[in-house]
Protein backbone atom coordinates (compact mmCIF):
# COMPACT_ATOMS: atom_id res chain seq x y z
CA UNK A 1 0.00 0.00 0.00
CA UNK A 2 1.18 3.71 -0.30
CA UNK A 3 1.91 5.57 2.15
CA UNK A 4 0.34 9.34 1.99
CA UNK A 5 0.49 11.78 4.88
CA UNK A 6 -2.42 13.11 5.99
CA UNK A 7 -2.10 16.81 4.61
CA UNK A 8 -1.13 15.01 1.00
CA UNK A 9 -4.09 15.57 -1.43
CA UNK A 10 -4.41 12.17 -3.96
CA UNK A 11 -7.00 12.81 -6.78
CA UNK A 12 -8.45 8.93 -7.12
CA UNK A 13 -7.71 9.28 -10.92
CA UNK A 14 -4.58 8.59 -9.77
CA UNK A 15 -2.43 5.08 -9.59
CA UNK A 16 0.33 4.47 -7.16
CA UNK A 17 2.07 1.59 -6.59
CA UNK A 18 2.43 -0.05 -3.44
CA UNK A 19 5.36 1.23 -1.35
CA UNK A 20 4.75 4.88 -2.63
CA UNK A 21 5.25 7.54 -0.28
CA UNK A 22 4.08 11.38 -0.53
CA UNK A 23 5.18 13.82 1.74
CA UNK A 24 3.30 16.41 3.55
CA UNK A 25 0.95 19.19 1.69
CA UNK A 26 2.21 17.33 -2.12
CA UNK A 27 -0.64 17.00 -4.68
CA UNK A 28 -1.18 14.27 -6.93
CA UNK A 29 -3.71 15.15 -9.86
CA UNK A 30 -5.82 12.76 -12.12
CA UNK A 31 -4.30 10.41 -14.79
CA UNK A 32 -0.89 9.71 -12.96
CA UNK A 33 0.90 6.48 -12.03
CA UNK A 34 3.88 6.58 -10.20
CA UNK A 35 5.51 3.23 -9.58
CA UNK A 36 7.07 1.12 -7.07
CA UNK A 37 9.02 2.67 -4.43
CA UNK A 38 8.94 6.08 -5.67
CA UNK A 39 9.28 9.05 -2.56
CA UNK A 40 7.31 12.20 -3.25
CA UNK A 41 8.50 14.33 -0.35
CA UNK A 42 6.76 17.46 0.46
CA UNK A 43 5.33 20.57 -1.38
CA UNK A 44 5.79 18.49 -4.88
CA UNK A 45 2.72 18.82 -7.76
CA UNK A 46 2.28 15.64 -9.86
CA UNK A 47 0.23 17.04 -12.33
CA UNK A 48 -1.78 15.34 -14.86
CA UNK A 49 0.00 13.07 -17.26
CA UNK A 50 2.60 12.01 -15.31
CA UNK A 51 3.90 8.78 -15.48
CA UNK A 52 7.06 7.89 -13.09
CA UNK A 53 8.78 5.04 -12.80
CA UNK A 54 10.30 3.06 -9.61
CA UNK A 55 12.56 3.95 -7.00
CA UNK A 56 12.70 7.43 -8.34
CA UNK A 57 13.47 10.50 -5.93
CA UNK A 58 10.66 14.05 -6.29
CA UNK A 59 12.01 15.78 -3.64
CA UNK A 60 10.35 19.33 -1.96
CA UNK A 61 8.74 21.85 -4.17
CA UNK A 62 9.53 19.84 -7.31
CA UNK A 63 6.47 20.40 -10.43
CA UNK A 64 6.08 17.55 -12.66
CA UNK A 65 4.29 17.38 -15.61
CA UNK A 66 2.40 20.83 -15.99
CA UNK A 67 1.28 22.63 -18.66
CA UNK A 68 3.83 23.25 -21.33
CA UNK A 69 4.65 27.14 -22.10
CA UNK A 70 4.09 27.11 -25.85
CA UNK A 71 1.19 29.81 -27.17
CA UNK A 72 0.28 26.53 -29.49
CA UNK A 73 -0.17 24.57 -26.81
CA UNK A 74 -4.21 23.51 -27.19
CA UNK A 75 -5.16 21.30 -24.18
CA UNK A 76 -4.10 18.18 -25.84
CA UNK A 77 -4.02 15.33 -23.85
CA UNK A 78 0.26 14.54 -23.40
CA UNK A 79 2.74 13.00 -20.77
CA UNK A 80 5.89 13.80 -19.33
CA UNK A 81 7.45 10.86 -18.30
CA UNK A 82 10.38 9.67 -16.05
CA UNK A 83 12.13 6.79 -16.11
CA UNK A 84 13.15 4.12 -12.72
CA UNK A 85 15.69 5.19 -10.87
CA UNK A 86 16.00 9.08 -11.18
CA UNK A 87 16.10 11.45 -9.01
CA UNK A 88 14.62 15.39 -9.27
CA UNK A 89 15.76 17.47 -6.90
CA UNK A 90 13.85 20.50 -5.28
CA UNK A 91 12.24 23.03 -6.79
CA UNK A 92 12.58 21.47 -10.50
CA UNK A 93 9.65 22.18 -13.22
CA UNK A 94 9.10 19.97 -16.17
CA UNK A 95 6.04 20.26 -18.68
CA UNK A 96 4.76 18.10 -19.83
CA UNK A 97 4.59 17.68 -24.46
CA UNK A 98 2.68 19.08 -27.09
CA UNK A 99 1.14 17.63 -30.30
CA UNK A 100 4.72 17.78 -31.70
CA UNK A 101 6.08 14.41 -29.60
CA UNK A 102 2.87 14.12 -27.49
CA UNK A 103 5.52 13.30 -24.59
CA UNK A 104 8.31 14.74 -22.54
CA UNK A 105 10.72 12.14 -22.06
CA UNK A 106 13.37 11.43 -18.84
CA UNK A 107 15.43 8.18 -18.67
CA UNK A 108 16.20 6.11 -16.05
CA UNK A 109 19.65 7.07 -13.35
CA UNK A 110 19.05 10.52 -14.17
CA UNK A 111 20.12 13.14 -11.69
CA UNK A 112 18.38 16.52 -12.24
CA UNK A 113 19.79 19.33 -9.15
CA UNK A 114 17.80 22.24 -8.13
CA UNK A 115 16.01 24.42 -10.22
CA UNK A 116 15.80 22.66 -13.54
CA UNK A 117 13.85 23.23 -16.08
CA UNK A 118 13.07 20.89 -18.81
CA UNK A 119 11.21 22.52 -21.45
CA UNK A 120 7.92 20.36 -23.40
CA UNK A 121 8.81 17.60 -25.91
CA UNK A 122 12.59 17.50 -24.43
CA UNK A 123 13.69 14.08 -24.82
CA UNK A 124 16.70 13.25 -21.80
CA UNK A 125 18.31 9.85 -22.32
CA UNK A 126 19.56 7.78 -19.44
CA UNK A 127 22.39 8.43 -17.21
CA UNK A 128 22.27 11.97 -17.40
CA UNK A 129 23.21 14.65 -15.00
CA UNK A 130 21.82 18.17 -15.36
CA UNK A 131 23.71 20.63 -12.38
CA UNK A 132 21.52 23.29 -10.52
CA UNK A 133 20.05 25.63 -13.11
CA UNK A 134 19.98 23.91 -16.02
CA UNK A 135 17.32 25.33 -18.50
CA UNK A 136 16.49 23.52 -21.24
CA UNK A 137 13.68 25.10 -24.37
CA UNK A 138 11.37 22.77 -25.67
CA UNK A 139 12.10 19.73 -28.41
CA UNK A 140 15.73 19.52 -26.97
CA UNK A 141 17.18 15.99 -27.10
CA UNK A 142 19.89 14.72 -24.84
CA UNK A 143 21.95 11.39 -25.41
CA UNK A 144 22.82 8.97 -22.81
CA UNK A 145 25.74 9.84 -20.15
CA UNK A 146 25.81 13.58 -20.94
CA UNK A 147 26.19 15.83 -18.36
CA UNK A 148 25.44 19.80 -18.49
CA UNK A 149 27.22 22.09 -15.64
CA UNK A 150 25.46 24.55 -13.57
CA UNK A 151 22.86 27.52 -14.91
CA UNK A 152 23.68 26.18 -18.68
CA UNK A 153 20.92 27.41 -21.11
CA UNK A 154 20.29 24.72 -23.82
CA UNK A 155 18.33 26.24 -27.11
CA UNK A 156 15.09 25.35 -28.24
CA UNK A 157 15.67 22.06 -30.52
CA UNK A 158 19.28 21.43 -30.03
CA UNK A 159 20.72 17.83 -29.99
CA UNK A 160 23.18 17.18 -27.45
CA UNK A 161 25.33 14.06 -27.99
CA UNK A 162 25.77 11.66 -25.91
CA UNK A 163 28.68 11.09 -23.45
CA UNK A 164 29.41 14.70 -23.67
CA UNK A 165 29.90 17.55 -21.22
CA UNK A 166 29.14 21.26 -21.26
CA UNK A 167 31.32 23.22 -18.96
CA UNK A 168 28.63 25.48 -16.27
CA UNK A 169 27.83 28.94 -17.30
CA UNK A 170 27.80 28.54 -21.22
CA UNK A 171 25.54 28.99 -23.70
CA UNK A 172 24.53 26.27 -25.80
CA UNK A 173 22.73 27.31 -29.04
CA UNK A 174 23.92 24.86 -31.67
CA UNK A 175 24.01 21.02 -31.45
CA UNK A 176 26.71 19.49 -29.22
CA UNK A 177 28.39 15.93 -31.15
CA UNK A 178 28.94 13.14 -29.02
CA UNK A 179 32.02 12.30 -26.75
CA UNK A 180 33.28 15.72 -26.18
CA UNK A 181 34.17 18.32 -23.42
CA UNK A 182 32.93 21.92 -24.43
CA UNK A 183 32.82 25.34 -23.06
CA UNK A 184 33.46 28.78 -24.01
CA UNK A 185 31.58 31.85 -24.94
CA UNK A 186 30.94 30.63 -27.85
CA UNK A 187 30.52 27.50 -26.45
CA UNK A 188 33.28 25.57 -28.20
CA UNK A 189 35.36 22.08 -28.99
CA UNK A 190 37.69 21.89 -26.00
CA UNK A 191 38.71 18.16 -27.00
CA UNK A 192 37.27 14.56 -25.96
CA UNK A 193 35.46 13.57 -22.70
CA UNK A 194 38.51 12.00 -21.73
CA UNK A 195 37.87 11.21 -17.92
CA UNK A 196 34.50 10.37 -18.60
CA UNK A 197 35.04 7.99 -21.42
CA UNK A 198 37.47 6.00 -19.60
CA UNK A 199 35.55 5.57 -16.55
CA UNK A 200 32.62 4.21 -18.73
CA UNK A 201 34.89 1.25 -19.91
CA UNK A 202 36.00 3.16 -23.41
CA UNK A 203 39.21 1.26 -24.38
CA UNK A 204 42.50 2.81 -25.51
CA UNK A 205 42.07 1.91 -29.01
CA UNK A 206 38.11 3.68 -29.08
CA UNK A 207 39.61 6.99 -27.70
CA UNK A 208 42.25 6.93 -30.01
CA UNK A 209 40.12 6.81 -33.14
CA UNK A 210 37.61 8.98 -31.75
CA UNK A 211 40.22 11.82 -31.25
CA UNK A 212 41.61 11.62 -34.79
CA UNK A 213 37.76 12.00 -35.97
CA UNK A 214 37.70 15.21 -33.83
CA UNK A 215 40.78 16.10 -35.45
CA UNK A 216 39.78 16.16 -38.88
CA UNK A 217 36.64 18.01 -37.68
CA UNK A 218 37.77 20.82 -35.67
CA UNK A 219 41.41 21.08 -35.87
CA UNK A 220 42.27 20.28 -39.62
CA UNK A 221 41.73 22.78 -42.51
CA UNK A 222 38.75 20.53 -44.21
CA UNK A 223 35.04 21.37 -44.24
CA UNK A 224 32.27 19.44 -42.30
CA UNK A 225 31.17 16.96 -45.22
CA UNK A 226 35.21 16.43 -46.07
CA UNK A 227 36.10 15.76 -42.37
CA UNK A 228 33.34 13.16 -41.91
CA UNK A 229 34.05 11.38 -46.14
CA UNK A 230 37.98 11.02 -44.47
CA UNK A 231 36.44 9.16 -41.39
CA UNK A 232 34.67 6.92 -43.10
CA UNK A 233 37.40 6.43 -45.27
CA UNK A 234 40.49 6.20 -43.65
CA UNK A 235 39.33 5.10 -39.43
CA UNK A 236 37.89 1.84 -38.40
CA UNK A 237 34.36 1.14 -39.01
CA UNK A 238 33.31 1.99 -34.90
CA UNK A 239 29.89 2.25 -33.64
CA UNK A 240 31.16 5.03 -32.03
CA UNK A 241 32.55 6.49 -35.27
CA UNK A 242 29.03 5.80 -36.99
CA UNK A 243 27.63 8.00 -34.15
CA UNK A 244 29.73 10.88 -34.65
CA UNK A 245 28.85 10.61 -38.66
CA UNK A 246 25.38 9.91 -38.07
CA UNK A 247 25.23 12.88 -35.63
CA UNK A 248 26.63 15.78 -37.40
CA UNK A 249 24.87 14.69 -40.53
CA UNK A 250 21.85 14.58 -38.16
CA UNK A 251 22.01 17.84 -37.15
CA UNK A 252 19.10 20.35 -37.83
CA UNK A 253 20.90 23.46 -35.54
CA UNK A 254 24.69 22.89 -37.24
CA UNK A 255 26.94 21.59 -34.83
CA UNK A 256 28.86 24.00 -32.13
Amino acid sequence: MPDIHPTAVIDKGAKLADGVQVGPYSIVENDVIIGEGTQIHSHALIASGARVGKQCQIHHGTVVSTVPQDLKFEGEPTTLEIGDHTIIREFCDLNRGTNDRKKTRIGTNCLLMAYTHVAHDCDVGDHVILANGVQLGGHVTIGDWVIIGGLVPVHQFCSIGQHSLIGGGFRTVQDVPPYILTAGEPLAFKGLNIVGLKRRGFSSETISVLRKSYRYIYRSKMNTKQALDKIKSELPDLPETRAVVEFIQNSQRGII
